[in-house]
């Protein structure tokens, strides 16, 4: 399953390591990332392919918002299809 995962938040060590981590840890792969850093605000996108035989969205949904509660910022994960269709009008 293809999710967009978007990080929010005020820039940190360890944010990149500890969201690639979780990701890991779920069995997802990264397929593509793309991060910034706008004065003191970290901003990332990732496309990940999730496995959902290792774990599930709900799982994978539930870590990363753990992580984010750890590091102070927002992580948000959405299914790759609803992503698309939410932004065609």
């Amino acid at each position: 399953m293809k999710c967009v995962i978007s990080v929010l938040g005020k820039d940190r060590s360890g944010i990149v390591a500890a969201v690639s981590t979780a990701l890991a840890e779920c069995g997802a792969n990264i397929d593509d990332i793309s991060q910034t850093i706008l004065d003191d605000i970290f901003s990332m996108t990732m496309l990940t392919t999730l496995d959902t035989a290792v774990a599930d969205f709900n799982t994978v949904q539930e870590k990363l918002e753990a992580v984010g509660e750890n590091l102070g910022v927002q992580v948000i994960i959405q299914r790759e299809d609803v992503f698309q269709y939410m932004y065609k009008i």
